[in-house]
This record gives C-alpha cells, sequence and structure tokens, in this order.
C-alpha cells in the first residue's frame, strides 16, 4: 500500500511539473521587474537622438505590477539631428544581426505590454518585434502604432499570430518622434511579454476608413505615413512638420525648403511619405485604401511661381511594392492655398507603402523653393 501511495505520489508530481512547465511555456518574459531572473532582452538598442533620452528599469514609483517599472524621459532637443529616438531590447545586448543570439519564440501569438504616459496625451510613434537586420537577421518584422498614452496604465497588444517568430534577437523596441512631441515626453513601460493565445488569429489588413491623413495637424493621432523617403540631392531639402507660418487649417502646416546646392550632383530632390518610415519597400507595411477615390491636398508657394514636378502616392517597388501609383504635375503654385486632387478612380490603392511624395529640379527652380502643405488626405 506505501509503494502504491508514493508511486501515485510521485506520478501527481510528475503531471503536477509538466502542467506547470506547459503553463510557464505559454508565457516568455521581456520585462516583469527590474534584475528578475524572468527577463529576457537586454535594453541596449539605442536608435536615432540617443542623447535626447535617458531611462531607468528600476523606477519604484507606482509600478503596473511588482516593484519596479521602466521610466523614460525624451527631450526632443534633436542632439544627434534626427528628430526621433528608439531603444531595442535585444539578444545578446548590442546585437544588430552581427552576432548569433535571439530566441524561438514559436507558438506565441501577441505581444503584451503597458504603458502610460506622465501627463497623458504622449504619442509613441510605433512598437517593434523583430526586424533586426544583418547577418543573423530576425525572421520577421511586426509593427505596431502609432498610439496615443493616457496618465494611467493601459495594456497594449500586438498581433504576431502566423508570424514566423523562430529567431527574434530584438524581442521589443519603441519609437518616438520630435514632430508628435514637440516638447519631449516622459512614459512608463511595464510587464512586457510573449503570450502563446490560442485565440488570436492572424490579422488581415482591412480597408481604412476615410478620411484618411497622410498630415492632418503636426503630432496629430490622425496622420499616418513618415516623411522619411529622401530622394536627390538629399541634403538640399528641409521640411518643418509644425510651421505656423498661416497653415491652412488646424494650428501648423508643413514647410518645405529646397536650395540649390545640389549637394549630390542629382540636381533634383524629393520626399515620399512612407509606412513604416524609411519603408522601400523591404518592409510589409501600408495601408489598404480602397475604398478612396481621390487624394486631395493644400499647397502654396512662399512667392509665388514655384514649380513641383509631381506630386504622387504609391509607386515603391521592392518585395512588397505598392499595388498601383497616381499623380498629377507639373504644378505651379501661387501665393495664396490653393486645393490640388490626384484622381485615383481605376486605380488600386489596396496595399500603399508611399502615401504622398512631391518632386522638384534646380533647372526650373534656380533659385531654389520654399512651398508649403497643408491637409494631405484620402477621400
Amino acid at each position: 500500500m506505501r509503494r502504491l501511495i508514493s508511486l501515485l505520489l510521485v506520478i501527481g508530481l510528475a503531471i503536477f511539473s509538466s502542467s506547470a512547465l506547459a503553463a510557464e511555456a505559454k508565457v516568455f518574459k521581456v520585462y516583469t521587474d527590474a534584475n528578475s531572473p524572468d527577463n529576457h532582452y537586454i535594453a541596449s538598442g539605442y536608435m536615432g537622438d540617443y542623447g535626447d533620452v535617458s531611462m531607468d528599469d528600476k523606477f519604484m514609483g507606482d509600478p503596473n505590477s511588482g516593484s519596479t517599472c521602466i521610466k523614460v524621459a525624451y527631450s526632443a532637443k534633436k542632439m544627434q539631428g534626427q528628430g526621433w529616438v528608439g531603444i531595442y531590447w535585444q539578444n545578446p545586448a548590442n546585437n544588430w544581426g552581427s552576432k548569433k543570439g535571439g530566441f524561438d519564440l514559436t507558438g506565441m501569438t501577441k505581444l503584451s505590454f503597458w504603458m502610460k504616459g506622465e501627463k497623458g496625451g504622449e504619442i509613441v510613434d510605433k512598437v517593434v518585434v523583430g526586424g533586426i537586420k544583418g547577418l543573423y537577421p530576425d525572421s520577421s518584422e511586426t509593427a505596431f502604432g502609432p498610439f496615443e498614452l493616457t496618465d494611467s496604465w493601459k495594456e497594449y497588444t500586438v498581433n504576431l499570430a502566423g508570424k514566423d517568430l523562430s529567431y527574434i534577437s530584438g524581442g521589443f523596441s519603441w519609437v518616438v518622434n520630435a514632430d508628435s512631441n514637440p516638447q519631449g515626453a516622459n512614459f512608463y513601460i511595464d510587464d512586457v511579454k510573449f503570450i502563446a493565445d490560442a485565440t488570436v488569429k492572424p490579422e488581415t489588413k482591412k480597408q481604412e476608413e476615410m478620411p484618411f491623413y497622410v498630415y492632418s495637424d503636426r503630432g496629430s493621432i490622425q496622420n499616418h505615413f513618415i516623411s522619411s523617403g529622401y530622394m536627390g540631392d538629399t541634403s538640399d531639402v528641409k521640411i518643418d512638420l509644425g510651421s505656423i507660418e498661416d497653415p491652412y487649417a488646424g494650428s501648423t502646416c508643413i514647410k518645405i525648403e529646397y536650395n540649390n546646392n545640389v549637394s549630390h550632383g542629382a540636381r533634383w530632390a524629393g520626399v515620399y511619405w512612407q509606412n513604416p518610415a524609411n519603408n522601400w519597400g523591404g518592409i510589409d507595411g501600408g495601408f489598404d485604401l480602397s475604398k478612396a477615390t481621390k487624394v486631395t491636398f493644400w499647397a502654396r508657394g512662399e512667392k509665388g511661381n514655384e514649380r513641383i514636378e509631381e506630386f504622387k502616392i504609391g509607386g515603391l517597388l521592392g518585395e512588397y511594392s505598392d499595388s498601383d501609383s497616381a499623380g498629377i504635375g507639373p504644378v505651379i503654385l501661387t501665393q495664396e492655398w490653393k486645393q490640388y486632387t490626384i484622381d485615383l478612380v481605376g486605380k488600386d490603392v489596396s496595399y500603399i507603402l508611399g502615401g504622398f511624395c512631391w518632386s522638384t529640379n534646380i533647372d526650373v527652380n534656380p533659385e531654389g523653393v520654399v512651398f508649403y502643405l497643408d491637409e494631405i488626405r484620402y477621400e
């Protein structure tokens, strides 16, 4: 009898242990508390204006759970001239794809994390899982955002169902930018973890509702796409996304300055608004804008008679290409605001990474050009 009881106890403990391991296997933690042995990845991958950010991963003031959380302070001073900043949690530390590391997260279907702002209204450009390139690249990249924080803790999730998570060295990253947070931003992060939730199904791109903004106002949560795709004589272009010089609507507009330095010998320049930033077709991003029949925007020149060779949407090529393109031009601007329209009837705009762009050249603007844009949107 004693042997039978002992055997049953051993079997019971084995079953309990197996169940506990199975339960543990459903969660893979990035950050739970400072110095926790359950933490994976290291917050080592500083990007952009790294001089603008300080981080305390042992902050004890009002964590979401446990005894600590992560406090991030962003000054938006643009100390490295980038206008944005981000941090990657990497494995091993400082691994941008040059070392073999990472984890096999196959079976995980979502990333869960909690965030709050110090004041509320802080805008996070994106949160990213994966995306490290190099000799040992991550097996996938998934981005979520933008989103606006409140002054209370809130859970956010990134859908990872159907993604290849077999090798992830960049487990978690966030990005904020100065245009969305011109006064800087203090925010908090806690309880970052991967979860294997069988109820989460792969996302499909939904048709976006209209109107769908490329630019509404500086820092607006309505804005989609990022003015990151500089072309031609890139050093000859300066963009201010928060100009207060007579905006058409709202409190700001876009001011664009193109000088005649021919800094790279191209004799022309242009800029794409992309999703995600700097995406020339190498990343699965963009939006399904099938409900749109046109793009409208307002433009004016500083003096009048400025010639823009083309205003355009779509046209990016690569592994993930835009589904179509459309444009107008050349356009001769006036000093007064005027609305322009790009006709999309008959165009396939079901997958658009390059939401808007302009281009011009020094031959038609020998003295350079200053012009303004506002209220760029799909309708």
